[in-house]
């Protein structure tokens, strides 16, 4: 007779199916065919040479964060004695970490290979690196000179010996190491140089004129090195790197009770360099026994241990790209692009007066961000514009958008920002700017503890009169004016009155540490935005089963989470096409028989980084979304983001247009195989080829050059009323995805308001979390039901 626990067994496997891996794959070793594919655009001989080369440093740094986060995190959950297994390929932590082992020393060796062939090309053009096997008399004497005058002052060499202890190698700093040998019967004598960071690592090289030359800070100190230990004589000599574990959880770590929350991110960001080393990078030769002492005082395994025979760290690529010979930019760099000015935006007059008049959408870096910018700062100088409140993730360091913010506080606004201070790699600029707003008068939150805010978001509020009016502004990506050139991201500046009380109630619950409010249009995670998906794609698989046509149009940089995953291949067995534009990770393999056959994913890896979020349903796309999330479990259900509706015809045709345009794109587009590769997509004989990253660029432009000549015809004609463009998606009226009925009302002790999470001492789980940050359900007035329905039937926005 089978036992109580084998029965309950048993009944927990009849009511819980296993689960089907046949049509799901791996997130690392996804994550790493991007990346391979990132190097793709490096061997492409369309892509200019340099612009090839800012490539390779662009892989280098993607893969530096995926060993730091990802390799990091899993190596700690190796170490545990019943490791959780992943939900897309079944296989436990280690598993994983092997397979990415498995996986590095091919794309390694590739991305060795591509820099110095595009090196080489460079070098016989006059952009020239100097190697220290190979300095003319002249150059050497030019090194040793700058070496003695500005080098030997600043470096602080060590030796390390029984009395001297290995010290500890800060995270992705570089040092130069080497074995010595000295006057004493010492063994295992061992030096290291750090390359100090405060000093500027590319070094020009005196060169003829047209040519320019330069060394790496690095090289220098080598070519120098046998002076650096005194008595000590180098054997060997090579640069190296560690990269440790940078995946902690802040609020993992406990906050003290009367400590500020800034003071603990600083704290947090000084134990990260610290952190478990993940691997080791070798640039030169070292003997058996010094690389061996190196090894096990970072208590690294072998395999952890990656060399090649080019500089390490290749964001120097970056600086000097402004030092190419005038004759030689055309033609090893793309032609030099502006963001330009949004057709439908009158730069001349008000912008908030225009937003009131009808919706505007922005479409960098093909269009200019300045509409936001100077709206922004039109309300901080705008006595009728009462509060200012916002959401910021990753801020530039010059930020004219936070002076704007400064500029409205010192003026007698209301200004709050939520500044998340835990965007991973951008704490520290974060902070900086959390002090100087709080130093102005701003009011400065941040998010809940668990929960990073990732939305994009910001609302204006105005007084005219008795009556309020609010703008609210959503976007797909940060609100930064260094990354609005180089992302591809939406922005909507809207005065729909539904949206702005949404908004408005968001930037409540924010304050309160509610995770659970109730919206009317918008899908806020981490409890409505998922649910909004799967009703979307409910809706698609009810018309296909009863025969009608239905599709899915999805554009994310990943795609992880795993009910996403099913209900999508679930809606693939119903007969709905399902297209998607995924940049990064797909964990969803198409094309499977009997799973996801009407799946088809494609990847757009170009001069600029696809970055905007997109859902769309039904087949005339009647239900628009842009967003700040990825379909990541981490973005459904560990973090604060907003899906927001594109109700406005004309802006919701351009989405439309943009995102056809893109999947036409047979130039830099490629297909995800069954097998979960990645493969160039296929062009018909006839057909012409197409980027729709320049072809997006061409039409930014025409758009510019038509508004400018239309410009002195209208001067002399009284302003006609905005007349809408008129493409076919027009014809279809936009409707949002009905939220949930709200559930009966269940009696809850009474509680108290919790406090900001900045003086907490221990973390709560995340489940735990949201229920501590539910205050209770807020509900809006019958008369603003009666608007949101109005405008809901009709599709006027004002």
């Amino acid at each position: 007779m089978p036992s109580k626990i084998e029965k309950k067994q048993k009944a927990a496997k009849l009511r819980k199916p296993p689960r089907d891996f046949s049509y799901t794959q791996n997130r690392e070793l996804s994550w790493l065919r991007f990346d391979n594919r990132v190097l793709d655009e490096a061997f492409d001989e369309t892509v200019p040479l340099f612009e090839r080369l800012k490539f390779v440093s662009i892989f280098e740094s993607n893969l530096d964060e995926f060993l730091m986060v990802r390799v990091g995190g899993l190596s700690d959950l190796a170490e545990l004695k019943k490791q959780p297994v992943d939900n897309k390929s079944n296989m436990t932590a280690s598993e994983q970490v092997d397979a990415v082992m498995e996986e590095l020393p091919g794309l390694l060796t590739r991305w060795e290979s591509i820099f110095k062939s595009i090196e080489g090309k460079l070098d016989a053009l006059g952009v020239h690196r100097a190697r220290i096997d190979s300095l003319t008399p002249e150059e050497r004497t030019f090194v040793t000179r700058y070496f003695q005058a500005y080098v030997s002052p600043v470096i602080s060499p060590l030796v390390i010996d029984p009395r001297h202890p290995f010290p500890n190698l800060r995270n992705g700093a570089l040092y130069l190491a080497c074995g010595l040998d000295g006057v004493t019967d010492e063994e295992s004598l061992l030096g290291l140089i750090e390359i100090p960071a405060s000093m500027n690592r590319v070094v020009e090289i005196p060169s003829p004129t047209g040519t320019y030359s330069y060394i790496l800070l690095e090289d220098v100190i080598l070519a120098c090195l046998d002076s650096c230990f005194g008595s000590y004589k180098p054997l060997d000599r090579a640069l190296i790197r560690v990269t440790r574990n940078a995946d902690i959880d802040p609020d993992g770590e406990g906050v003290e009770e009367e400590e500020d929350y800034r003071q603990h991110m600083k704290r947090i960001l000084k134990k990260r360099l610290r952190l478990q080393p993940v691997v080791l990078a070798v640039s030169g030769s070292l003997e058996k026994p010094t690389l061996k002492t190196i090894r096990k005082a970072l208590e690294l395994s072998r395999r952890s241990v990656f060399t090649c025979d080019i500089p390490l760290d290749l964001s120097y690529v970056f600086g000097i790209e402004g030092k190419i010979p005038e004759h030689l930019r055309n033609e090893l760099l793309f032609t030099p692009f502006k963001p330009q000015p949004n057709p439908a935006i009158d730069m001349s007059r008000s912008i908030r007066e225009q937003v009131l008049q009808g919706d505007k959408l922005l479409f960098y870096p093909y269009e200019a961000m300045n509409p936001f910018l100077d709206l922004v700062h039109e309300a901080a100088y705008d006595p009728e514009c009462i509060s200012l409140r916002i959401t910021l993730y990753r801020v530039a360091k010059q930020s004219r958008l936070c002076e704007s913010l400064i500029d409205a506080a010192e003026n007698g606004k209301e200004v709050t920002v939520l500044m998340e201070l835990r965007a991973r790699f951008d704490e520290q600029n974060n902070i900086e700017w959390a002090e100087r707003l709080e130093e102005a008068g701003c009011t400065v939150i941040y998010g809940s503890e668990g929960f990073k805010c990732h939305s994009k978001i910001c609302q204006l509020t105005y007084r005219e009169g008795m009556a309020l009016t609010r703008l609210t502004l959503l976007g797909t990506g940060n609100f930064n004016e260094k990354t609005a050139k180089l992302y591809s991201d939406f922005m909507l500046m809207t005065a729909h009155p539904g949206i702005g009380e949404d908004a408005n109630l968001f930037f409540r619950n924010l304050s309160l540490g509610n995770l659970r409010g109730d919206y009317r249009f918008l899908g806020v995670a981490p409890a409505g935005l998922k649910p909004l998906i799967m009703r979307g794609l409910d809706r698609e698989i009810q018309r296909a089963l009863v025969g009608e046509p239905a599709r899915v149009f999805f554009k994310l940089n990943s795609l992880t989470d795993r009910e996403v995953i099913d209900k999508i291949a679930e809606a693939s067995c119903a007969g709905v096409r399902v297209d998607m534009i995924i940049r990064g990770i797909s964990c969803l393999k198409p094309g499977v028989p009997g799973k996801t056959e009407n799946v088809h994913v494609r990847s757009i890896v170009g001069r600029f980084l696809e970055h905007a979020r997109v859902y769309a349903f039904g087949v005339d796309s009647d239900m628009i979304y842009l967003s700040s999330a990825d379909m990541m479990t981490r973005n459904t259900e560990h973090r604060v983001e907003i899906a927001f509706p594109v109700l406005d015809p004309t802006c919701r045709a351009l989405v439309h247009e943009y995102m056809g345009m893109q999947l036409r794109d047979n130039v830099k587009a490629r297909s995800l195989t069954s097998d979960g590769t990645w493969v160039p997509v296929e062009r018909k004989e006839d057909e012409k080829p197409f980027n729709s990253q320049e072809a997006l660029l061409e039409r930014a432009y025409r758009n510019a050059e038509a508004d400018a000549e239309a410009e002195p015809a209208l001067a002399s004609q009284p302003e006609p009323e905005p007349q809408p463009a008129a493409p076919e998606v027009q014809k279809v009226r936009a409707t949002v995805i009905e939220p949930e009925p709200a559930p009966a009302a269940q009696p809850q002790a009474p509680t108290t308001t919790p406090e900001s999470n900045v003086r907490h001492k221990k973390p709560a789980g995340k489940a735990n979390a949201i229920e501590r940050h539910r205050p209770g359900r807020v509900r809006m007035g019958l008369g603003l039901i009666g608007l949101g329905l109005k405008t809901l039937i009709t599709g006027k926005t004002k």
